[in-house]
């Protein structure tokens, strides 16, 4: 779609006026949000000192310096000789402890709610159920859970008691949950018996059982039984049931005293090749860079109602988690198929709940698209902020999300970071104009920049996306893998982290993410992102969703190669999309095919799998498949390309 003025989105004196970061950047003496994030890499130590008192982080002993970067800068040390247990910043929130902190609601709708209180009383009681049956501090503990009130509290009574939590997909199988909890250790699987998808009972039991069995050092299962399960529990190979190790809250010990730099949780990614990257989070860093994001980025304070369905086992989920509890805002969960009953689902919770923070992957943005009759009957006016995040998303399924959800009032926030990060590297705020797809700040502490291949800084061109110093949230390693580690990302500019995105920065201040780094196309010498070339095709009438790939070819180095699912005539689809393609790009660009399937292979959090698309099509061996969501979309692939 053409993007005009219209489109872009342009703050208010009242957006303005009462956001987080206007409050933050008056506290520390600052015009606007560029002296604020040239501040934070000025004097990170003032900068810091003023987040963790902004966002009302609890310390049990006050730490005396910012960073120690004695083990030089992909090992930094934060908040030195502070002491803190992250949770007891939501736990000992006393102006909140009325307040409602998490509703869950399940698909066939049963609601349940706890306030600040209650939620402190289950965490504690639970804590003292996983201390009694004999966890203790370091601990690893898998997390395989349904979205909702107990994993919620079972994710904080983890880290309460100074154990480490290992989330787990909830639609994993039991070679990518003994993928993940055998390299750590793990001596704990704290997991639900099944949950409910489209109507139906989804068990989770033989894999449970299965993974056991191969896990010798899983000393326990602690399973929390579906209400729909008919196995009884003491069957299910478990050996604890999650609701009678439950003991007294009051009987509980004071959270664990921890070091900013004590892991609380590893995080397990899917890597193209390979075993899975175990991503190590701390006490001083994830929550503190997550509380920083929800009131910079997300604007979210006391009393918001936030809402962003996403599974647990993901980065994800505890960013979520942690975005809408650290600023003693409700949490509003969801365990479900996002169209189940129909595509008004997702509506239908913002009115009920009085939403005021909607996220959504562009996914499923671009399935309530698709069906906007439906998607966008309910009340809206409750809604004062979007996000999208997990993939790149098109310019025109931005603006449709932020007319529609948004009612052309609200900015829609575009965040991007990754597992290894915690939160946002790039970012929006509410105080500058958001342009459709782009981000309108590198986010405060993190020195971003899109470098070019020689390492320098770039403008106006597609570069890697680097950061060139340590910051907070950043992994401290991956576990027991350092030379991984440095490896994967601070090996190819020394001192220099690089993310492996591709992105582009313009002369006005703008960026924009184009994909992968191994998903980079170069054509006769000239390289392209893959979202440069699925955000022309996406703009054809009748294309639901695309990925591109490269593939090698004898003249160019590598031809473009689309793969598109569509509602209309795929002939004249295909023909539309060679042209379109050629007509923007150039006639170096004409893909050498266009191939129309019925699904593309995605992650349980939506993301697009392209470097399966690749393997498949050119018959290299997939890689890791554990987090593909819906293998059967391979088979489709081999299928029509074969056939091709």
């Amino acid at each position: 779609m053409a993007l005009d003025h219209n489109d872009i989105w342009q703050p208010t004196a009242d957006y303005v006026g009462r956001a987080q970061i206007t409050a933050l950047a008056k506290r520390l003496g600052v015009a606007d949000s560029e002296q604020l994030y040239e501040l934070s890499l000025a004097d990170p130590d003032t900068y810091w000192r003023e987040v963790v008192d902004f966002c009302g982080i609890r310390w049990s002993r006050d730490y005396e310096r910012y960073c120690d970067m004695s083990r030089g800068a992909p090992f930094p040390s934060w908040f030195v000789g502070g002491e803190l247990n992250w949770v007891d910043t939501i736990l000992d929130n006393v102006e909140a402890a009325d307040r409602t902190a998490v509703v869950a609601e399940r698909e066939d709708g049963t609601v349940r709610s706890v306030t600040y209180r209650e939620l402190a009383d289950e965490v504690r009681s639970l804590a003292a159920g996983l201390l009694s049956i004999g966890l203790r501090r370091g601990d690893r503990v898998g997390l395989l859970m349904e979205n909702g009130i107990e994993a919620s509290v079972s994710l904080l009574a983890i880290a309460h008691i100074g154990a480490i939590v290992v989330p787990l997909f909830s639609g994993f199988g039991t070679d990518a949950i003994v993928a993940r909890l055998a390299p750590c250790g793990a001596r704990a699987l704290i997991a639900t018996s099944g949950f409910q998808r489209r109507g139906r009972f989804v068990s989770t039991r033989e894999t449970i059982v299965a993974a056991h069995r191969e896990l010798p050092a899983l000393e326990y299962v602690v399973l929390k039984r579906s209400p729909e399960d008919p196995t009884p529990t003491n069957t299910l190979g478990c050996t604890h049931d999650w609701h009678a190790i439950l003991a007294p809250a009051e009987s509980a010990p004071p959270s664990a005293r921890m070091s900013p730099n004590d892991p609380f949780m590893v995080i397990f990614t899917s890597g193209t090749t390979g075993k899975p990257k175990g991503a190590v989070h701390v006490h001083g860093g994830f929550p503190i860079k997550i509380a920083h994001d929800a009131a910079v980025h997300f604007d979210v304070g006391p009393g918001d109602v936030f809402c962003w369905p996403a599974d647990m086992g993901w980065i994800a989920g505890s960013l979520i988690l942690s975005s809408a509890l650290l600023r003693g805002a409700t949490l509003v969960c969801y365990d479900g198929a996002p169209d189940y009953p129909d595509w008004s689902r997702m509506g239908r919770l913002v009115e009920r709940y009085r939403v005021t923070h909607f996220g959504s992957a562009p996914t499923l943005i671009r399935g309530l698209s698709s069906n906007e009759a439906i998607s966008t009957a309910a009340d809206f006016s409750s809604l004062r902020l979007l996000i999208t995040a997990g993939e790149s998303i098109a310019p025109e399924h931005f603006v449709w999300f932020e007319r529609h959800f948004g009612r052309g009032e609200c900015p829609l926030i575009n965040y991007t970071g990754g597992t290894e990060v915690s939160g946002s590297l790039l970012a929006s705020v509410v105080t500058k104009p958001i342009v459709p797809a782009g981000f309108n700040t590198r986010s405060p502490g993190v020195a971003v920049e899109v470098l070019d291949p020689a390492g320098q800084p770039l403008t106006g061109a597609v570069g890697e996306l680097a950061i060139l110093a340590p910051f907070v949230g950043m992994t401290a390693s991956f576990w027991q893998d350092d030379e991984r580690y440095l490896e994967t990302y601070w090996n190819t500019v020394p001192g220099v982290w690089v993310h492996g995105d591709l992105a582009m920065q313009t002369d006005d201040g703008h960026y924009f993410l184009l994909g992968r780094s191994d998903d980079t196309i170069k054509v006769a010498g000239k390289r392209v992102g893959p979202a440069e070339v699925e955000e022309i095709l996406v703009e054809i009438d009748g294309v639901v969703e695309a990925a591109v790939i490269g593939a090698p070819d004898p003249v160019k180095g590598q031809a473009i190669v689309a793969f598109l699912t569509c509602d209309g005539a795929p002939d004249e689809i295909r023909k539309i999309a060679a042209m379109r393609i050629q007509e923007r790009l150039g006639r170096p660009f004409a893909p050498r095919a266009v191939f129309v399937v019925p699904q593309l292979p995605k992650t349980r959090s939506s993301k697009i799998m392209r470097r399966v698309i690749r393997s498949v099509y050119s018959g290299a061996p997939a890689g890791d498949l554990s987090s593909l969501v819906n293998p059967e979309a391979i088979t489709d692939i081999e299928r029509i390309v074969r056939q091709a």
